[in-house]
């Protein structure tokens, strides 16, 4: 598959565009933790076998080493950890979060603040959309057929710079509440601390974050419901063309799916979602709050979570190969999403009216996510993967393709 057009990109950035990031919180109490648990798996591949490892490199990672916000990059197969802590009366000191033996990372992670990098002062490599048109095609629904009314077409075209979109789409979004690379926290990964999560750890056990200003009664205990969520086991029968089957099994504690496919159809864009609603797309491929993971599964954007599978149409994605050697292929993605947990300390008080200052909160939030490639038998890719690097080409193309490089 061809890397996807960046001007696509650019104007899916203004049609589907997500929230503005968030910034360090001024309300709450004092000192606050978020704790961002996410099990990522490609169907097909190994734990950052070769495969793996080559699309962690091609996405900015590198090996075994672990990086603030990969909880946030579904390609990545394997367990990962994000961990933020913000202290508003010492902000942007270093802490130690002290560990259960079950998560195999040692007795204590230090959690580090970010170096603020300065923004670039030279805009002459500044990115302009290349002339053009191109359409994006948008379809929803699990089933082998068509629906009646798709796809809803957005045109989008680039002149002089400029990106213009015609069609519109209101879309869904998660709400925001990552908490990013910002001084004023201390995070973990860190430059001074990045081991990746070995596989089957656990988050389980006694917990325990100390440093200067941090509250001395700032210790929790992590119950299975905000520990690592199992892998998704994506299976498919059928094909591209007549329609295609993904089944799973059922995940443990998942809340809610959800499956999204990007690709391409001849020169068009093709976007489809698991959705029964036509304005559902990536941006609630996300963390989401329980009450709203209850009221978009009502409003069926979402599938419950006793559903096992679902097809994708036939037809609106074009096999690799067809309509020229770089055309055709896809991307499917699926998320389960978890539980997310609340501790604070000293508890809120069942009496409404009975006043609560609470010293410090804790949440965590869980997820887990799968991927895999429309049309392609990975089986064969991992065959191809060992052979020796001149042959290796087809599969690399597909994968910076898929991934955008």
């Amino acid at each position: 598959m061809r890397p996807l057009p960046r001007p696509l990109f650019l104007a899916l950035a203004t049609v589907i565009a997500a929230a503005p990031a968030a910034s360090a919180p001024t309300s709450g109490p004092p000192t606050q933790v978020w704790i961002d648990v996410a099990t990522h798996q490609m169907a097909g591949m190994p734990d950052l076998g070769p495969l793996g490892g080559m699309a962690s490199r091609m996405m900015g990672g590198g090996g075994q080493q672990a990086h603030y916000g990969q909880t946030r990059m579904p390609m990545m197969t394997g367990q990962y950890l994000d961990i933020a802590l913000y202290n508003r009366p010492h902000p942007g000191k270093e802490a130690e979060q002290r560990i259960p033996a079950g998560l195999r990372l040692g007795k204590a992670l230090p959690l580090v603040p970010p170096v603020r990098t300065a923004a670039p002062s030279d805009h002459s490599g500044e990115y302009k959309p290349p002339e053009g048109q191109q359409r994006l095609l948008i379809y929803w629904g699990c089933g082998t057929a068509v629906r009646k009314g798709q796809p809803k077409i957005i045109s989008i075209s680039a002149s002089g710079g400029k990106v213009e979109v015609s069609g519109s789409m209101q879309g869904r979004y998660a709400p925001d509440r990552d908490i990013e690379s910002d001084p004023a926290y201390a995070l973990w990964p860190n430059p001074k601390s990045g081991k990746r999560v070995p596989d089957g750890a656990s988050l389980q056990g006694a917990h325990q974050i100390t440093g200067q200003g941090v509250p001395e009664s700032l210790k929790f205990e992590l119950k299975q419901v905000a520990d690592f969520m199992p892998k998704i086991d994506l299976q498919s029968t059928g094909s591209l063309a007549d329609g295609q089957t993904w089944r799973w099994a059922p995940v443990d504690r998942a809340q809610a799916y959800f499956l999204h496919a990007i690709g391409t159809q001849g020169k068009d864009v093709v976007l489809w979602s698991s959705a029964e609603v036509p304005d559902a797309g990536q941006g609630i491929f996300d963390y989401l709050t329980g009450s709203l993971i209850d009221r978009w599964t009502k409003e069926k954007v979402l599938l419950p979570p006793a559903t096992t599978q679902c097809a994708v149409p036939k037809g609106i994605f074009a096999a690799p190969g067809e309509g020229g050697r770089d055309g055709g292929g896809g991307l499917l993605s699926i998320i389960a999403y978890g539980p997310e947990s609340h501790i604070a300390w000293p508890p809120k008080p069942t009496d409404p009216k009975q006043a609560w200052n609470p010293e410090w909160n804790v949440r965590v939030r869980t997820k887990s996510t799968g991927s895999a490639m429309l049309g392609m038998d990975m089986a064969q890719m991992q065959d191809e993967e060992a052979q020796p690097q001149e042959e290796k080409k087809p599969l690399r193309s597909l994968l910076k393709g898929l991934i955008g490089g």
